[in-house]
């Protein structure tokens, strides 16, 4: 399964872009890891909260993802950012809470690390939606 939603994220131009890597895909959770370049940063020093909030919408997608099938979307998520971000690397942990037949209810913590320590930097939950049909253009 893991191997199945790494190709899925390297289809993703913007996921290679951030150099994001998925080291958990399961029903049990999912993890995303994002190392910290300066280019990722915004003019303070903290990893961006663009940033941040990608790694927690990709990882609550994956989560919702495990438990419902490999075809689908966010529906909606909200993000609460308790701590600025300043380290070496992003990892964003989610799992699904609750998922029926065309949604799942997900969350996500996401930390930073520094200096080997990990730090909580934001929280998420959101809504992953299966898709029922190929998407249309309209």
């Amino acid at each position: 399964m893991l191997e199945l939603g790494r190709q899925a994220l390297a289809s993703q131009p913007f996921s290679a872009l951030v150099g994001a890597r998925l080291v958990r895909f399961a029903p049990e959770g999912t993890e995303l890891r994002i190392p910290v370049a300066d280019a990722l940063k915004q003019q303070h020093g903290f990893v961006h909260g663009g940033v941040l909030s990608y790694a927690a919408d990709n990882a609550l997608t994956f989560a919702g993802g495990a438990v419902l099938g490999t075809s689908v979307v966010t529906a909606e998520y909200k993000i609460n950012y308790v701590r600025p971000a300043i380290g070496q690397e992003i990892i964003a942990r989610a799992v699904a809470l609750q998922a029926g037949k065309t949604q799942a209810a997900c969350r996500c913590d996401v930390f930073v690390v520094n200096e080997g320590k990990e730090l909580l930097c934001a929280i998420a939950q959101g809504t992953i939606a299966r898709l029922s049909a190929a998407p249309s253009a309209e």
